[in-house]
């Protein structure tokens, strides 16, 4: 093939996964006032399931750390077609997030055929975890991240002089960031793998940098958390263990690669 036959599929790859995000978009978008009420804004009312995971949690653990309290965030929209713009907005990111997995199967057979017979085994299931890996971040962002982040910054107060009027586009705003931002996150593994295949990342520098990565993990959860060890570790242990598990990725590959340059 020459270039303008690879740049002819591609277009028909980028095509379907186009159509596959906008029959999602439009599905989701018939759905808009639904979605809202019970997914998008679930997390700004104290009766969410998570904070009750919590609630019932802290009554276990025998302390009042990961009680949220009774809260109900009050959102206001400040322009004409706001409501209307932000339907289309929500309806394509979460049809995006819906179509992840065509899209990335889409594109891994347009750079299928340019790989060789061993690089395509080491990529067996490559679709599978990518997809797997960046819902569970979604998820994670959804369930635990964004509760504790809504909660957090809902009960914050400089003075009983100001109340809490919150645009509804800076809270999707940060709820989609969280969700997409982990979704990417929880690749790491993935990454990790390609990249130790490769001989880019190995275990041992992984591991001399584990330091950081623990010390970057607990900033991250305590600005996003409310400030009490219990809530920072529930945020922060998944992502350390995250990071172990992908120094055990690389070790992995690693000791078959010196199993197969020994036979």
């Amino acid at each position: 093939m020459n270039l303008t036959d690879h740049i002819e599929a591609f277009r028909w790859h980028l095509i379907r996964s186009l159509l596959v995000i906008v029959g999602f978009s439009i599905l989701v978008f018939l759905n808009i006032e639904w979605i809202f009420t019970h997914i998008i804004l679930a997390p700004a009312h104290s009766d969410f399931i998570s904070y009750q995971w919590f609630d019932r949690l802290g009554k276990w653990l025998h302390t009042d750390a990961l009680s949220m309290g009774d809260f109900r965030l009050n959102f206001q929209n400040t322009e004409l077609a706001g409501q209307f713009m932000m339907s289309f907005t929500v309806s394509f990111v979460i049809g995006l997030i819906l179509s992840f997995p065509y899209v990335v199967w889409e594109f891994w057979r347009f750079l299928k055929p340019a790989l060789h017979p061993h690089e395509i085994r080491k990529s067996r299931g490559i679709v599978f975890w990518l997809s797997l890996l960046f819902l569970m971040g979604v998820l994670f962002a959804y369930y635990i991240v964004a509760p504790f982040t809504i909660s957090f910054f809902a009960s914050y107060e400089i003075s009983p002089d100001f109340k809490n009027n919150i645009m509804i586009g800076n809270y999707y705003d940060m709820m989609s960031d969280l969700m997409i931002g982990m979704g990417i996150v929880f690749e790491l593994p993935v990454l990790v793998y390609f990249l130790s295949q490769v001989g880019i990342l190995t275990p041992a520098l992984m591991k001399q940098y584990n330091k950081f990565a623990i010390i970057i993990i607990l900033v991250l959860a305590s600005v996003i958390t409310p400030p009490d060890w219990l809530s920072i570790w529930i945020v922060a242990l998944p992502l350390m263990l995250l990071y172990q598990l992908s120094i055990f990725i690389s070790f992995k590959v690693l000791a078959k690669k010196k199993a197969v340059a020994e036979t």
